[in-house]
């Protein structure tokens, strides 16, 4: 079937953020207008073109197989788009627009939420969206635009960088150790209750380490929440197994067998490589890079004697 030509950019922007994001009401949000400004211009394209490009359900759009295809031609065009956007224009005037960034909770909250006022600093016309759930949202979907992950995708087309390693090591409550005998060994610490994730939540390798500190450990207290943890741990419900950039910031925790027990795991920056060219998600993901390398300490920080 024959294709109108009667559809402009706008139209297909407005079919990206419907297509990435599932939701009339979101996309909306995203692109500043109304719910139904975007519904009549999805209308508008479909019938231009002459196919179904989404089925229409309770629970959102979703994309037909047609539209599938679609979605690649036109993510082609937006990167188009915005190289020819940067030819044009340079330094910060080029990076333009929303940029969805997944991160864990730790990373997320304890670490970029402190780097914010510096990035939009250097980059004003450009908006980033920092998502903090559980699991790290679907590049391939594209739900997020790049994602920090503590273990990346096997396969897959992305582009996969190292950002560092960071260390964690055990922590207590300096009130809760105070009047409790002095921890010297692993075999110590099972006398002590412990924080930690709720096992068939963690979402992640990576988070699974109180085996690696003893098999025998049982948490007492389980969050999903990295936040909760701490929380319970400086409240004094017992030991946590923490991230170096979180406990630095906290005075009223000590460490527990410091040089006994050192974990490390790794950051690792994924993006989609069709994404991957669009000179703001270029941006952001330069940006990150930078600020991880420049806060190296914080990451790994010093071993002190126990």
């Amino acid at each position: 079937m024959t294709a109108s030509p009667n559809f402009t950019w706008d139209d297909l922007q407005y079919f990206l953020a419907v297509a990435r994001t599932g939701q009339l009401s979101v996309a909306a949000r995203q692109l500043r207008t109304s719910h139904a400004t975007v519904s009549r211009r999805i209308d508008r394209l479909e019938f231009s073109l002459r196919i179904k490009l989404f089925e229409r359900n309770p629970r959102g759009y979703v994309l037909t197989g047609i539209g599938q295809r679609f979605i690649e031609a036109a993510e082609r065009m937006e990167a188009e788009a915005d190289r020819l956007q940067m030819d044009i224009f340079s330094g910060s005037a080029a990076h333009q627009g929303v940029v969805r960034l997944s991160a864990p909770e730790g990373i997320a909250n304890f670490f970029l939420a402190h780097q914010i006022s510096d990035f939009t600093v250097q980059h004003p016309n450009l908006s980033l969206e920092l998502v903090t759930i559980q699991q790290i949202m679907s590049l391939s979907r594209k739900e997020a635009d790049i994602a920090i992950s503590l273990d990346p995708p096997k396969g897959g087309p992305y582009e996969i960088e190292k950002i560092t390693d960071y260390r964690l090591n055990i922590y207590g409550a300096k009130s809760y150790l105070s009047d409790r005998p002095e921890i010297k060994s692993r075999d110590d610490l099972l006398l002590h209750p412990f924080i930690g994730y709720i096992q068939d939540m963690i979402f992640a390798p990576g988070l699974d380490y109180l085996g690696d500190v003893h098999p025998g450990i049982r948490p007492r207290f389980q969050s999903s929440s990295i936040s909760a943890q701490l929380t319970a741990t400086l409240q004094g419900q017992g030991l946590c197994i923490l991230p170096h950039f979180i406990a630095r910031r906290q005075p009223d925790l000590e460490l527990v067998l410091s040089r006994e027990v050192q974990l490390t795991r790794h950051y690792y920056l994924v993006r989609h490589r069709d994404m991957s060219r669009i000179p703001r998600v270029r941006a952001v993901a330069d940006y990150l890079l930078a600020v991880v390398q420049n806060n190296r300490d914080a990451f790994l920080g010093e071993i002190e004697s126990a």
